[in-house]
């Protein structure tokens, strides 16, 4: 689903399906090229149910992130609702339109403070379902909403999946795309979006604590995210939840991957400490994103062979030998 102002697409082609970049009509970029950029995933513990205290609290992070100079900022998925629904009809009753108030109210805010911002919440589709969703806002206002794509567990009880690949967006900061969740376990996905120029990837999250892991170690989201970043040299930004709701606790692992797959601001998982609300921030040159070399003779696009690729829909055309 797009949407959002006056803009143009480019179309992409990739080995897997097409995609669409779109760029905001008569952008100037606000940085150079190669400048840092400031990125903030906020840790936040949304209320089930409560859209009042959920508006106040997406906002007040949206302040405090560009209070520290964010110029890219990230809410975990489902901050509009919370997410341990009892039952699709409390997901559809909590649902909100992409023309609602507190999505203006988000732009708004992005439009204030110049920023970029990618935030979850529980969509009343136009063609009246209900759906997991990110909306994707820049200084020019809305500018896409992403449909979660692959159901973790229950939601498929409560949602209706995507349908559609995600956007790269050409912004003020650099390109951008975002998955929600658990679309971040599936390489395909990313690497589609790598391949149509994706420079940074904003993650809306919750992370369920699913068991113990062993002392000192990331938890596997984390881990996930870092081998998706290596791999396709993008970064990668993702807002996680903390705390625990009706009985689910939550991992907690908000973190910001660099392009070669070290975490440039997260948890502090080997001290044994864990992480309540706030902010995490990092400085990334996403200019490191377009250089795909892991050596000056092996390329992480380029030595890409996708003729031979096709066994990844087609898996009855492989032979166990």
């Amino acid at each position: 689903m797009w949407s959002g102002g006056s803009h143009r697409s480019v179309p992409l082609l990739t080995s897997a399906r097409r995609l669409t970049v779109v760029v905001g009509a008569g952008y100037r970029p606000r940085i150079a090229v190669n400048a840092n950029t400031r990125v903030c995933v906020q840790q936040l513990e949304p209320r089930i149910g409560d859209l009042p205290y959920n508006r106040e609290l997406t906002l007040a992070a949206i302040e405090e992130a560009a209070a520290g100079g964010a110029q890219v900022v990230v809410l975990p998925e489902l901050a509009s609702s919370g997410y341990m629904f009892e039952s699709a009809e409390e997901a559809a009753a909590l649902s909100i339109g992409a023309d609602d108030p507190l999505i203006a109210e988000w732009s708004a805010a992005a439009a204030r403070h110049g920023l970029v911002l990618a935030a979850g919440f529980c969509e009343r589709g136009e063609d009246g379902n209900t759906y997991n969703s990110a909306a994707v806002i820049d200084p020019s206002g809305l500018r896409a909403v992403f449909r979660k794509l692959h159901l973790w567990d229950h939601e498929k009880l409560w949602f209706t999946p995507g349908d559609a690949l995600p956007p790269v967006l050409q912004t003020p900061y650099g390109r951008i795309s975002v998955v929600v969740c658990y679309d971040l376990e599936f390489p395909e996905l990313v690497r589609a979006v790598a391949l149509a120029g994706t420079e940074l990837l904003l993650v809306p999250t919750n992370w369920p604590i699913l068991a113990e892991r062993p002392a000192g170690e990331r938890p596997g989201e984390v881990t996930n995210a870092m081998v998706a970043a290596r791999i396709n040299h993008i970064a990668i930004a993702a807002a996680d939840r903390g705390g625990v709701e009706r009985g689910q606790p939550w991992t907690g692992g908000s973190t910001i991957v660099d392009p070669d797959g070290w975490p440039a601001a997260e948890n502090p998982w080997r001290d044994g400490g864990e992480r309540g609300p706030g902010p995490l921030f990092a400085d990334l040159d996403l200019a490191r994103a377009r250089d795909k070399r892991f050596t000056e003779l092996a390329d992480a696009f380029e030595d890409r062979r996708p003729e031979l690729y096709g066994a990844v829909t087609r898996v009855d055309d492989l032979v166990v030998r």
